[in-house]
C-alpha cells in the first residue's frame, strides 16, 4: 500500500513510518519541522530507508495514496488534511493505526499510564532486541544513544508486538491488546477524573491486565477486571522491595511466584526501579528467562531524554536532560537529581501554552514544595510549535507566581539558559534541562555542558 505521513518527524510518527516501510509499504511523509530546517538527522535517516520526504503545503496528497495517516498533534485544518478530505482518502489518525498494530501481534501488548510508559517500553525493546526474541517494539523514546526518533524495533508481521499506547488525545479506547498494562494514572493532559473512562475502556478492552500497585486508581480499575498487580503498593500479586534509590543506580528485588528476581538500574529513582518491574513481567510473559531479564537490565543504556546524562564536568557538575512535561514526571525527575546532589539547577520550558496554562495552578503549588533551599529553577520561554494558539501566558508569569524568595529565574530563549547556568553554577551541582516537544532542547542540555 501507498502510506503518506503527515507529522512524520514526531516521535510517535516516526517509528510508525518505519515499520510500514519494514514490512514492505511505499512510504512518504512531511513534517512542519523539515520544513523549517530541524530534525535534519531524523529526516535523513527515513531518507536512507527508502521514505520519501515531502514538503507539508498539501501537494504531496495526491489520489495515488492509499491511507493518509496524521498525527493528531498536527492542527486539524493543514493544507494536506484538507487535500486528503477533498480526495476522499482514507484518513487514519496516529493511534488508529498503532492499536491495529497491537491488535494483531501475537501477542499484542499495549502499555499505558501518564507517567513512565516510554521508559518501560524502550526497557522492553532492549530486552526483546538484546536476547534475541524476534518482536515489533515501538515507543516514543528511542535508547539513549540511538540516532532516531522514537523507539523501534521492525519484528515479524505474525510476531509479538508491544507499543507505547497514550491517552493524551483520548484514543486508549481503540485498544484490544491480549495483555494491557496500566502504570499510573495522574493528572496529565486533563484532570484524572476526565482521563479515567479512558483507562477503565482500556482495561476492560485488555484480555489480560497488569497494573502498578502504588497507583490507587490503576488498582481500583485493576480489581474490577481481576488485574495481577506489581510494585511497592500493599498487597501487590507481585511486590517490589526496594533496596536504593540512588544516587546513580536504583536497586530492589521483584518477588515472583517463581522466585526472586534482582533489579539493578542503570538509572536512579523510585520510578525507574518501579519501571523495571513492569518491564521485568512483560518480559517474563514473552518468555525471556528471568536470569536474562536480571543480567540485561543492570546494562540497560536508558532512553533519551529520560534523565539522560549529557556528561559530567571537571569541576564535578552534571549535566542531565529529561523529557519532564507534568507534575509527576517534574517530581520524579527533581527528586532524582536531588538524591546525587547537594544542590540542582533545574530548567523548566513548558511544552506549548495550553499546557503551561493546564500547569500554572499545580506549578504554584509543587515548586515550592519540591525544591530545597540550596536549589535553584528556572522556567524557558514556553515552546511554540506554530500553528493557531491563543498566546496569553509566558514562563515570565510562571516565575512570578512563585515567593520571592524562592529567586526562580526566567529565559527568554535558549541562549538566555545558558546565561542563567553560567551565573548559578557551582562545582558539584546538577543541571537539570526539562521539557517536552522542542527538538532543540536535546541540543540545549549540550550546549550547556559545551559552555561548562
Amino acid at each position: 500500500m501507498r502510506y503518506h505521513f503527515s507529522g512524520i518527524a514526531g516521535v510517535g510518527m516516526n517509528p510508525l513510518a518505519r515499520l510500514m516501510r519494514a514490512r514492505g509499504h511505499v512510504v512518504q511523509g512531511s513534517d512542519r519541522s523539515f520544513d523549517q530546517g530541524k530534525n535534519a538527522e531524523v529526516a535523513a535517516g527515513l531518507v536512507a530507508l527508502g521514505i520519501v520526504v515531502k514538503p507539508q503545503d498539501g501537494s504531496a496528497v495526491t489520489a495515488a495514496l492509499d491511507r493518509f495517516v496524521y498525527s493528531t498533534a498536527v492542527e486539524a485544518e493543514t493544507p494536506e488534511a484538507r487535500a486528503a478530505r477533498a480526495l476522499g482518502l482514507e484518513r487514519v489518525p496516529r493511534p488508529a493505526l498503532l492499536a491495529e498494530i497491537v491488535d494483531a501481534g501475537r501477542p499484542g501488548v499495549a502499555i499505558a499510564g501518564t507517567s513512565g510508559k516510554s521508559t518501560i517500553t524502550g526497557m522492553v525493546g532492549w530486552l526483546t532486541r538484546e536476547s534475541g526474541v524476534a518482536a515489533t517494539v515501538l515507543g516514543g523514546a528511542a535508547l539513549a544513544g540511538d540516532s532516531t526518533s522514537g523507539c523501534f524495533l521492525p519484528g515479524p508481521v505474525d510476531g509479538p508486538v508491544a507499543a507505547e499506547a497514550c491517552e493524551s488525545d483520548g484514543t486508549l479506547t481503540g485498544y484490544h491488546a491480549a495483555l494491557g498494562l496500566i502504570h499510573t494514572i495522574s493528572r496529565d493532559h486533563g484532570e484524572v477524573d476526565a482521563l479515567l473512562p479512558q483507562f477503565e475502556a482500556f482495561a476492560k478492552r485488555s484480555g489480560r491486565l497488569l497494573v502498578n500497585s502504588a497507583s490507587p486508581e490503576a488498582m481500583e480499575l485493576g480489581r474490577a477486571v481481576g488485574a495481577n498487580s506489581y510494585g511497592t503498593g500493599p498487597h501487590a500479586d507481585t511486590p517490589l522491595e526496594v533496596a536504593s534509590t540512588g544516587p546513580h543506580r536504583a536497586r530492589g528485588v521483584l518477588h515472583l511466584p517463581t522466585g526472586s528476581l534482582v533489579l539493578d538500574v542503570p538509572q536512579p529513582g523510585l520510578h525507574n526501579l518501579e519501571n523495571a518491574a513492569a518491564a521485568a513481567l512483560i518480559a517474563l510473559d514473552l518468555g525471556i528467562a528471568p536470569a536474562t531479564v536480571a543480567t540485561l537490565l543492570a546494562r540497560f543504556p536508558g532512553v533519551a531524554r529520560r534523565f539522560e546524562v549529557i556528561g559530567v564536568t571537571a569541576g564535578g557538575v552534571r549535566v542531565v536532560d529529561d523529557y519532564a512535561h507534568n507534575g509527576e514526571k517534574l517530581r520524579a525527575a527533581i527528586t532524582a537529581a536531588q538524591a546525587g546532589a547537594a544542590r540542582v539547577l533545574a530548567v523548566f520550558q513548558p511544552h506549548g501554552f495550553g499546557p503551561a496554562r493546564f500547569l500554572r495552578p499545580e506549578l504554584r503549588e509543587l515548586m515550592p514544595r519540591l525544591l530545597r533551599l540550596a536549589d535553584r529553577l528556572c522556567y524557558a520561554e514556553i515552546f511554540y510549535a506554530g500553528g493557531t494558539v491563543a498566546r496569553d501566558i509566558s514562563s515570565r508569569m510562571l516565575a512570578d507566581d512563585l515567593p520571592a524568595a524562592l529567586g526562580c529565574g526566567y529565559a527568554p530563549s535558549h541562549s538566555a539558559v545558558i546565561d542563567w547556568v553560567r551565573a548559578e553554577v557551582r562545582p558539584g551541582d546538577t543541571v537539570l534541562i526539562m521539557g517536552a516537544r522542542d527538538p532543540e532542547l536535546p541540543g540545549l542540555a549540550r550546549a550547556v555542558f559545551s559552555a561548562l
